[in-house]
């Protein structure tokens, strides 16, 4: 049985579904003058990317160019540190 304290109390608003959270969040984003942007990038853990790359590097280290190659990635490697 409800009591005169339980009918008296204000009610808080449900609570914001999913949906709702999204659409403000991006909203706000919009107004700081960002928009939404979608990117696919490879599955990195699959066995075809593994062996893609795999690939990829092998024929890298085989190049008459390799040595110039791996200079030139160590020479930026450094880059960002101070």
């Amino acid at each position: 049985m409800a009591t005169k304290d339980d009918t008296n109390r204000a009610r808080s608003p449900a609570p914001a579904t999913s949906r709702v959270k999204v659409r403000t969040h991006r909203e706000r984003l919009r107004q700081q003058g960002l928009r939404p942007v979608q990117l696919w990038v490879p599955e990195t853990r699959s066995q075809a990317f593994a062996a893609e790359a795999h690939r990829q590097s092998l024929a890298v280290s085989q190049s008459r160019h390799a040595q110039d190659d791996q200079a030139f990635v160590d020479s930026i490697a450094d880059l960002g540190k101070p």
